[in-house]
């Protein structure tokens, strides 16, 4: 554990409705021992943050690390350095690895390597069936014990209904959160991007909205069957907005995410084939990006998540058809989502309560708050600084980013994690 003074910034927790000029954060024995202006104990490191923006730790619930077993794309060393580097302190890793984190031994072995490796708090999620095949269920029982807190199959669909409902029951036993990729793997069959005039005009597969949508609608209704808590992943289609939007005022636990890149692109940036481009879901139109952008805004969007899937340069440098789905986006979330800001599209508020406070809650998880005991995770953000994205630069193994180039408004000072520096610009 660790003690560290964070002094003269603007502390700033949405959530705690806190927004103090020139005050500190205190952390001792890496907890958060006091804020406002305090006097530390004498001998204690300190951090001045003047100009800075003082911030809970930012948490990303939609992470896809890799290791074990898929190194080649990203090990814990190198995906935990790049979400410090992004200001996240907490990331939650997907199941997809090998083997299948479908059991309490996968769970195990990834705090082992955190502990050693790893520069953030990492927060296994477990795979809703064994070997994601959609057949069977997992063993969520034991994966709970290990202390997996979330279960999902993505990348990949539950595609029967029954299974997928049975799963849900189960994972109420447990209070488990259920993440749901929310696509008919057979309306998507060989799709590449979003389907409409651009997929047509490029000559390229695409993916139509109602894959998403009709999932939507589906696990909503089991949602409300079983009471389970259901989260969405990377929502991308006004459509599947609206079903969101009704269930939660019909009082259903359910929440939803969408990241940068659904933010900021539209499919027309598929006409240059740069396979960087090319994720999943799909990058959408510019009416669902507006729609987006007013889900986020009126929180039927909970939380911000960057779907960070990194890719060897070799899967990627293909032919767009060919080339692996996925972007490298913990190191450009931060400096997007500020972009947007300035341009007024969303407001400062939202933004932090959706890194932090959010997806805290949905995790049921003590971080994402400056609140005196809770864990000292705390992330300063220079919003002056403009820079440039370089992705040789990345810390990330995967340097596949539609971003490289872009000049972005602010960026992350220094990532503090249990009153450790993790990152220092």
């Amino acid at each position: 554990m660790a003690n560290l003074w964070i002094r003269n910034g603007r502390v700033y927790d949405p959530g705690q409705n806190i927004d103090l000029v020139a005050s500190d954060v205190l952390i001792l024995d890496g907890k958060i021992a006091a804020i406002g202006k305090v006097e530390a104990p004498a001998g204690t490191p300190s951090i001045e943050a003047k100009g800075l923006l003082v911030c809970p730790g930012f948490i990303d619930l939609h992470v896809h690390l890799g290791e074990p077993g898929k190194t080649a794309k990203e090990t814990i060393a190198s995906g935990t350095a790049a979400a410090a580097r992004g200001g996240f302190t907490t990331i939650a890793c997907t199941a997809d690895l090998e083997p299948v984190n479908d059991s309490a031994f996968v769970s195990y072995f990834i705090h082992q390597k955190v502990k050693e490796d790893g520069r953030t708090r990492v927060l296994p999620i477990g795979a809703l069936t064994r070997g994601m095949k959609g057949e069977e269920l997992a063993e969520m029982g034991s994966m709970w014990e290990a202390g997996v807190r979330a279960v999902s199959d993505s990348p990949n669909s539950v595609m029967n209904a029954y299974v997928f409902r049975k799963a849900m029951d189960y994972a109420k036993r447990f209070n488990l959160l259920v993440i749901s990729h929310a696509e008919d793997a057979n309306l998507r069959g060989k799709g590449v991007m979003n389907e409409g005039f651009h997929s047509a005009k490029f000559g390229l597969r695409g993916i139509p909205k109602a894959a998403e949508e009709l999932m939507v609608a589906r696990d909503i209704l089991l949602c409300e069957l079983t009471g389970a808590r259901l989260h969405f992943a990377h929502i991308t289609a006004a459509g599947s907005l609206d079903r969101i939007r009704s269930a939660k005022k019909r009082g259903l636990r359910v929440t939803a995410e969408t990241t940068p890149h659904h933010l900021m692109l539209t499919d027309e940036l598929v006409g240059k084939y740069d396979t960087n481009t090319k994720v999943l879901p799909p990058l959408r139109e510019a009416v669902d990006l507006q729609a987006l952008l007013v889900a986020l805004d009126d929180g039927t969007i909970d939380t911000l998540s960057c779907d960070h899937r990194p890719q060897p340069v070799e899967d990627k440098q293909v032919e767009y058809d060919h080339a692996e789905f996925g972007i490298s986006g913990l190191e450009t979330a931060l400096g997007l989502y500020m972009k947007l800001v300035a341009e007024k599209k969303i407001t400062l508020r939202r933004v932090i309560s959706a890194m932090t406070e959010a997806p805290a809650r949905i995790m049921n998880i003590e971080s994402g708050a400056l609140k005196v005991g809770r864990p000292g995770d705390v992330t300063l953000v220079d919003l002056n600084a403009s820079w440039q994205v370089d992705k040789s630069e990345f810390l990330s193994r995967g340097k596949n980013t539609p971003f490289d180039g872009w000049k972005l408004p602010a960026r992350v000072r220094s990532t503090v994690v249990g009153g450790k520096v993790a990152y220092s610009l």
